[in-house]
């Protein structure tokens, strides 16, 4: 199983909105990057889902339901697409400022390439996400 951060800006798609749907199809990245890690994710794996914009933390979690597929409504065989549940909300935002200061993020994508909207974790980055959503 491997991590994953995951980039929305709440006024577009919020933690909120994955909860109220339960699943939804993770879509809108253009990033070659980007996609590329989102291609390598696979049923099972876990993301933390960010919100962008003014708030710029970590608000819950999710579950990748299968591995990306070409994105049906774009007809581009370049975008790729995943299936995602909503995993629980954390007991309370982690934010970027925290992972800015975590020496477990040095050199992570998500603080070297900020436009990055699909990044991978480590285990050690993901368990300071639980442990600082916990504290």
């Amino acid at each position: 199983m491997a991590y994953w951060l995951l980039k929305t800006e709440p006024s577009t798609y919020s933690f909120d909105d994955l909860v109220r749907d339960r699943q939804t199809r993770w879509d809108g990245i253009k990033n070659p990057v980007a996609l590329r890690n989102l291609r390598t994710a696979v049923k099972g794996d876990v993301a933390v889902v960010y919100h962008t914009g003014g708030v710029r933390a970590a608000v819950g979690t999710a579950t990748v339901l299968g591995p990306a597929y070409v994105d049906p409504e774009k007809g581009d065989s370049k975008l790729a697409v995943i299936d995602l549940a909503a995993g629980d909300r954390l007991a309370r935002p982690v934010t970027l400022d925290e992972l800015k200061s975590d020496p477990a993020f040095a050199g992570s994508p998500l603080l070297r390439q900020g436009r990055l909207s699909f990044v991978p974790l480590t285990d050690a980055q993901w368990k300071s996400i639980q442990s600082r959503a916990s504290k």
